[in-house]
């Protein structure tokens, strides 16, 4: 009895090691990846944050506010496609900054982002204001746009 328990927790023991072990290996690393991503020695780079604020427009009119808000989605997708936004969403909960979504921009320069982001419909009507600041993240986060596309039944 006590060589079977011993056995059963010796192999319990070792399963747990190896799948441990399995786990904490290291990726190989993929120079030509790293390099189309333009990831530098710490697999980082630059990008820009654009932090969306309450605007000063205050637009009573549903139907506008509905086709300033569907252009507001539409000029995402488009900017996601070209490859220049990388992350974008609405804050789900009110702070005292008035921050109401934010995007992530492919680029290290603020005067890009802040060219991108005045192509906003939402921007140019002043439902939103924004403020921009530098980030430095992994470069392998615009890979998880192709995988979004896997994940959800329907766009907003």
């Amino acid at each position: 009895m006590i060589s079977k328990t011993l056995l059963i927790a010796s192999l319990l023991t070792s399963t747990l090691y190896f799948a441990q072990e399995k786990k904490t290996e290291k990726a190989k690393f993929n120079q030509e990846l790293a390099t189309s991503l333009g990831a530098d020695q710490y697999g980082m780079k630059a990008y820009t944050i654009v932090m969306l604020t309450t605007g000063s427009a205050k637009i009573e009119d549903k139907t506008q506010m509905s086709t300033l808000m569907k252009g507001h989605m539409t000029n995402i997708g488009k900017l996601a496609n070209e490859g220049k936004i990388i992350v974008a969403g609405p804050f789900l909960e009110k702070n005292k900054e008035n921050y109401r979504g934010m995007f992530i921009f492919n680029t290290k320069s603020k005067e890009e982002a802040e060219q991108w982001v005045k192509t906003d419909p939402a921007v140019q009507a002043g439902v939103f204001s924004y403020e921009i600041f530098p980030w430095y993240g992994s470069a392998a986060l615009p890979l998880y746009l192709k995988h979004h596309e896997e994940i959800s039944k329907e766009n907003p």
